[in-house]
């Protein structure tokens, strides 16, 4: 016997309360177990006797992701129901409000227009290291918890990559929300974690103008315009959008998934960290193109060549990484240093996409510097960033691809630790000085990196005497869990 959700029902144990929501494709209610404490939502695929091929099968899609996924970017699955009885999910119930109640008020502030964006693209990080893509971003498709941290909902048009993508097998039209969807997803391609990049800088080019980057288009030949047309720059619609923030949402915005952020990690560094954004010419713009720019646009984009097949959404991870270079510009530890510089290069050769963190420490005895001059009269932070440039430069990698930042802090390794959890680093390189017995007593910045780092670190220190075979070089990796 198939049912049909009503107040009152009980199915497996669980009693259906009121209806929270009802949309085109599911409809959302209160719903109570003996088994669970705390409240919970029941969702319901809506079936009728029309065209339900999209829905039936973005509900398997749903069934088949939302039990893999973990954390607080996540409302936690809690049970299945198949179609034999009556087709459902169940989830935490998230107090708090739909982010789409916010966007009823675009333009928002600027700070806070950014804090939503970090929140997402934090999120959607959060998504892709678990093997998926949303592919269906949007304002409605974010729950707002008490705490003002997101959550992601809504996997029906998801792809993870080591599952069956039905949605691919079954239809060939081109599936996504109009205003957010990415130039690819409109040519079946369904396998680029950048599409959701894509969809992040539509929504927050949204709450800083107020207008949404295409319009509202509601037929899918106006959604193909994207692939040649380009947004009229914030600047030109609100006149104190600062450099920094239209260079992420244009950037965010590329046509082509190779010109935007590839990582949703690399697009959150620099939200939360605007001082350090390359300026481009994107910047310098606040009109569109000439016509004449947007006409050759136009004509190639007649010949819907599929962009460039990107690697596997794992493999695309592993190649836009954040590597957090820490170093010591003690003149003493010139060596060390650029020891340090060549294991940089090295890395950068096995991952040429690869974005720097360059690092130094200074330690205070207390928070603040304890004088802002060294004895000579030269500022130390400035003198110690201008010290980190130098050695960057060496990297001869474009601006864009590497930032230095210098920390006060009388604690050096819970600062490079803090600065790696808050950044989603995903490689440190430190270098090590060298033994004597003061650093075993006491301990050291590297060990206490390495024991407490959230992600993988290499340490790196001068060959000793009489060594110089590569594998007694001064690389030791250690393996971390995420924390």
């Amino acid at each position: 016997m198939v049912l049909r959700p009503h107040s009152g029902l009980v199915i497996d144990g669980f009693t259906l309360g009121e209806r929270l929501h009802k949309g085109g494709f599911a409809t959302i209610w209160d719903v109570e177990h003996p088994d669970h404490t705390g409240p919970l939502v029941m969702k319901v695929p809506t079936i009728t006797d029309g065209f339900d091929g999209p829905t039936i099968v973005g509900f398997e899609v749903e069934q088949m992701i939302v039990p893999k996924l973990v954390g607080r970017h996540i409302a936690k699955f809690v049970a299945a129901g198949d179609f034999a009885v009556m087709p459902y999910l169940v989830f935490e119930r998230i107090q708090g409000e739909p982010l789409s109640e916010v966007f009823k008020g675009v333009p928002i502030a600027l700070p806070d227009a950014v804090a939503l964006a970090e929140k997402m693209a934090e999120a959607v990080h959060d998504l892709h290291r678990q093997n998926v893509i949303h592919l269906d971003l949007k304002p409605e498709n974010f729950m707002l918890r008490a705490d003002k941290s997101l959550v992601a909902i809504d996997f029906g048009l998801a792809r993870h990559a080591r599952l069956p993508d039905l949605l691919a097998e079954e239809f060939e039209m081109p599936m996504g929300t109009y205003p957010y969807i990415a130039p690819e997803q409109v040519l079946h391609q369904r396998n680029d974690l950048r599409s959701d990049i894509f969809a992040i800088g539509a929504m927050l080019y949204e709450l800083v103008t107020g207008k949404a980057p295409f319009g509202k288009p509601s037929r899918l030949a106006e959604v193909r315009w994207r692939l040649w047309k380009k947004p009229i720059p914030p600047q030109s619609l609100v006149s104190d959008c600062p450099a920094y923030v239209q260079e992420i949402i244009l950037r965010a915005l590329e046509t082509d998934p190779k010109d935007r952020y590839q990582s949703a990690a690399q697009m959150l560094f620099d939200l939360r960290n605007p001082a350090q954004v390359k300026i481009t010419t994107r910047d310098g713009k606040n009109k569109r193109d000439p016509i004449l720019k947007r006409f050759k646009r136009w004509w190639r984009g007649q010949t819907f060549v599929p962009f460039e097949t990107p690697p596997l959404m794992t493999v695309q991870i592993e190649m836009a990484p954040i590597i957090m270079a820490a170093v010591d510009l003690s003149p003493e530890m010139e060596a060390l240093a650029d020891r340090l510089l060549l294991s940089v290069k090295r890395m950068l050769i096995i991952q040429p996409d690869a974005r720097i963190a360059c690092v130094n420490v200074i330690k205070t005895k207390r928070i603040g510097l304890d004088t802002a001059r060294d004895a000579e009269g030269n500022h130390i932070h400035v003198a110690r960033l201008l010290a980190l440039r130098d050695w960057a430069s060496g990297l001869g990698l474009p601006e864009d691809r590497m930032t230095c930042a210098i920390l006060e802090s009388s604690d050096p390794a819970a600062a490079l630790i803090d600065y790696a959890r808050h950044n989603h680093v995903d490689h440190i390189l430190i270098g090590a000085r060298g033994s004597s017995s003061t650093r075993r007593f006491l301990g050291s910045v590297s060990s206490q990196v390495v024991a407490e780092a959230p992600c993988s670190v290499s340490v790196i220190r001068l060959p000793q005497s009489g060594r110089f075979a590569e594998a007694s070089e001064a690389s030791a990796a250690v393996m971390h869990p995420d924390a």
